[in-house]
């Protein structure tokens, strides 16, 4: 059994300056619209994240404003696997990918898609 610690100065999620363009460029023409993070149970380690545009939060849900014209709406039971992730936007070769950058992942399946937390 392993003991939890909670740092309320530490951002539930942070975007990079290349995250942050990359949304700002999804969202561009969607007046109103925000990126929505979860996760789901998926895989074959455990979960994976989600990304949406909605029209709007929902009500339970953490809404960060990382910067103009981006806001993130982050899900309330995910926060506890996700807080401290940054998201970041990288090119690999010809493909560009929104990764993230996770403390608390433990484990990843092969392929990427899933990952475990302790």
């Amino acid at each position: 059994m392993t003991v939890g610690t909670f740092d309320p100065s530490l951002e539930a999620v942070t975007m990079t300056e290349a995250a942050l363009k990359h949304f700002a460029r999804a969202l561009e023409g969607a007046e109103g619209k925000m990126v929505r993070l979860s996760t789901r149970e998926s895989g074959c380690t455990g979960y994976a994240y989600v990304l949406d545009l909605v029209d709007d939060s929902l009500p339970d849900d953490i809404v960060l404003y990382p910067n103009e014209p981006v806001r993130l709406a982050v899900a309330p039971d995910a926060l506890k696997i996700l807080r401290g992730t940054e998201i970041d936007y990288v090119a690999e070769g010809v493909n560009s990918v929104v990764k993230f950058n996770n403390p608390n992942v433990v484990a990843e399946c092969g392929c990427g898609e899933s990952f475990s937390v302790s």
